[in-house]
């Protein structure tokens, strides 16, 4: 489930593999064609690179395809790490057609789009999109390079309806101060507040991150980018003070340095926590855990900010799809009229399908949503972008952050190590000299 991962290792490998990505788009300009979504197909064979959790995600839609055009479509699991994976196989050539891939800037930027993706520019399905999430991600440089397919994930708080109710509880948290004070007060009665899972580490970072909401939204990432501000600043080390005073001030469960992701869901669940801080990977696990009618009666979800409930979104790489160029015209054309089917006619059997929050203003989201899913895509318009979505490079955060709750690094320390290297990353991809 590690999707928002770094990728130094690979980032550079792929970049020092292609051109200069500094320079100039090659085709951003290039008028870009795209065929109705039911031409003949016949004879063409097309191939999706997917993780592990999101292979099974095509499925109703390479079935539509499939039959209405006569292509044949290959869905192609590359294994965990995921995007390291992709990386260094497209580092040496090898391509698929289109593939799973966070639509963000920073991860765009690490698998050189410029040089290897389609420009998925005039898309034929922007119009129908819901306005507020036309252009929310899928961008580099202005130039579109991924299709926005699922509702974006959320960092926010999950939390558990009957622990609240039964500490009389009634109304959610209206930002980051109250709900710590609710925490303090839940932890009085002898309930956990919150559940972290120090093991699997790749959550961690959320808790710095949506104490940023604020600064994200008053530019803190383009001052970051540009080297005006740095980790090691008062803005984010204080983030990082302040989940390490919470942690030392028993907010947290007591296994926090061996929870891991499945003890987390199961904690929520059983109500043995409060709340989570999580983003929507999260909810499916529990999905898997439980039926729609529990969910909704047992788990909410606020987002949380410092100020107030503003969410941070940052797309997964099971939310959306690239295109790649293969040096194959008639692939690369039929890869769009997937893409084009997909968002088009295809769109209201794949949101049936996996019972989805729907993308489109057309196309109503099917009965059985669970009610946190759709607070949580409710949420999107007015939430900011994380680090992931906003800087030019996804250093390992979350790893120092690990080391800080097992003992091993201190605030200043987690600062240092993720400043050094987003420097690295951002200097290999072009950004910083």
């Amino acid at each position: 489930m590690k999707r928002w991962i770094a990728v130094g290792a690979a980032l550079t490998l792929g970049l020092a593999a292609c051109s200069d990505p500094s320079a100039a788009p090659e085709t951003s300009t290039a008028e870009v064609t795209w065929p109705a979504p039911d031409t003949k197909l016949d004879g063409v064979k097309l191939t999706i690179w997917a993780a592990q959790n999101s292979n099974t995600v095509p499925k109703a839609v390479v079935d539509g395809f499939q039959k209405a055009t006569g292509a044949t479509v290959e869905v192609v699991t590359v294994p965990d790490p995921y995007e390291q994976s992709v990386q260094t196989k497209v580092a040496t050539g090898d391509k698929p057609d289109l593939a799973f891939w966070q639509p963000t800037a920073s991860m765009l930027t690490a698998i050189n789009a410029r040089t290897n993706l389609q420009p998925l520019t005039g898309a034929p399905w922007l119009p129908s999109l819901d306005p507020a999430l036309r252009d929310i991600t899928g961008l580099l440089d202005q130039t579109r390079y991924a299709a926005l397919v699922t509702s974006p994930a959320v960092e926010g708080v999950y939390y558990n309806r009957e622990v609240f109710a039964a500490n009389g509880i009634t109304a959610t948290p209206k930002n980051f101060d109250e709900m710590v004070k609710l925490a303090r007060d839940l932890k009085a009665k002898g309930v956990t507040p919150f559940y972290e899972m120090g093991a699997d580490r790749w959550a961690t970072q959320w808790w710095v991150q949506v104490q940023l909401a604020d600064a994200a939204k008053a530019g803190l990432w383009d001052r970051v980018n540009s080297g005006q501000e740095k980790f090691t600043d008062k803005t984010i080390l204080d983030t990082i003070k302040t989940y390490q005073q919470l942690i030392k001030d028993g907010l947290f469960n007591a296994d926090i340095k061996t929870a891991k992701f499945e003890d987390q869901g199961t904690a929520l669940l059983d109500g043995k926590a409060a709340m989570v801080v999580q983003v929507n990977s999260f909810f499916g696990q529990l999905q898997a855990k439980a039926d729609t009618a529990t969910l909704d009666s047992k788990v909410g979800f606020f987002p949380i900010s410092p100020s107030g409930n503003v969410g941070t979104f940052i797309p997964d790489q099971s939310n959306a799809l690239v295109a790649f160029k293969t040096g194959d015209a008639k692939r690369e054309a039929a890869a769009r009229q997937l893409l084009a089917y997909w968002m088009g006619p295809g769109y209201q059997s794949f949101v049936t399908d996996r019972n989805t929050v729907s993308l489109q203003t057309a196309v109503p989201s099917p009965a059985g949503v669970p009610k946190a899913l759709l607070d949580v895509h409710a949420s999107l318009p007015t939430s900011v972008g994380s680090m992931q979505a906003l800087a030019v490079a996804n250093p390992d955060l979350y790893i120092n952050l690990a080391d800080m709750i097992a003992g091993t690094m201190t605030p200043e320390q987690v600062a240092v190590a993720t400043q050094d290297q987003f420097v690295q990353l951002a200097k290999a991809a072009g950004y910083l000299k």
